[in-house]
């Protein structure tokens, strides 16, 4: 199939990443994987080629002149409070992942402070109860993934920019879409409302959808998103969507996508202990190799 062309939507924490950074660090993942796929085979000359990269640094729409996400409808860091609807959203995620008795637990839990912030001990509580399964800080990441994405489904016209600025870096030759963290939210909004990769628009040689550590399988998102009955909307049928996971990363509450459609392929991959959920980890994997070369058997 010659080699393949990734547009790649990044996740959260990169508002003080230069587009330069952002990138480099995925293709020197993406390569790397690469390298492994074909370490101590004899591959073709077409399946050896590393793949063209595109990353748009969407999170540049919101730095202020230091690289801090400031604006008014900036993604929220440790430093900004909670509002009162961000909290609920938090709260019905950690809700989501904790079992019946974790959630009692929870309830007994004497709130304290978590993070560089007063987080609302509606939050402490079930982050502690959720900490004692996994354990190593895990929950903070969640929780800000969650607080991000919660501003990208409540803001509407920030959205909509994020979007149209991902979708200037598409173009005929585009082949993978890969999207990761709340990246893949990003991704697949614009594959529902088919904004990329349908007839007449941009992205529409796009064969393979990857997403990574992917918080689309948490309920509380999917209502974020409209969706009521646990069921992702379905896209293209002729997409290949491979889903990739690692169960101790808690932004995809441990678990695939798989039960939400039957459009994906659920792949399970070990990143380590340390940050299971981090970008450059899941893209240096084989099944992203797989993907990013078309060379999925």
């Amino acid at each position: 199939m010659g080699q393949q062309q990734v547009l790649g939507v990044h996740g959260i924490g990169q508002g003080k990443t230069s587009q330069r950074e952002l990138t480099k660090s995925w293709r020197d993942a993406l390569e790397r994987g690469v390298k492994l796929l074909h370490d101590g085979a004899t591959p073709t000359a077409e399946s050896m080629l590393a793949p063209v990269l595109k990353v748009p640094h969407w999170s540049a729409l919101l730095a202020d002149d230091e690289g801090g996400l400031s604006t008014r409808e900036a993604f929220p860091d440790d430093a900004t409070p909670f509002t009162a609807d961000e909290e609920a959203f938090v709260v019905h995620a950690l809700d989501d992942l904790l079992t019946p008795q974790e959630r009692a637990y929870a309830a007994q839990v004497d709130p304290t402070t978590l993070g560089l912030v007063k987080v609302p001990p509606s939050i402490t509580q079930r982050a502690i109860a959720y900490d004692r399964r996994k354990p190593g800080g895990r929950v903070s990441k969640l929780i800000r993934a969650l607080r991000e994405v919660h501003t990208y489904l409540t803001e509407p016209d920030l959205a909509d920019q994020v979007r149209q600025y991902v979708l200037k870096s598409a173009d005929a030759h585009t082949t993978v879409l890969i999207g990761h963290s709340l990246g893949s939210v990003i991704a697949y909004d614009l594959l529902r409302h088919e904004e990329i990769a349908a007839p007449g628009t941009a992205g529409a040689a796009v064969h393979t959808f990857v997403t990574c550590g992917s918080p689309l399988a948490i309920p509380t998102v999917q209502r974020g998103m409209g969706i009521t009955d646990g069921r992702l909307t379905q896209i293209a049928p002729r997409l290949r969507w491979i889903n990739v996971f690692d169960r101790d990363d808690a932004v995809t509450g441990a678990a695939g996508l798989a039960l939400t459609t039957d459009q994906v392929r659920d792949v399970e991959v070990d990143n380590g202990r340390l940050d299971p959920h981090a970008a450059i980890k899941y893209l240096r994997t084989l099944p992203v190799a797989r993907a990013v070369t078309a060379t999925w058997s």
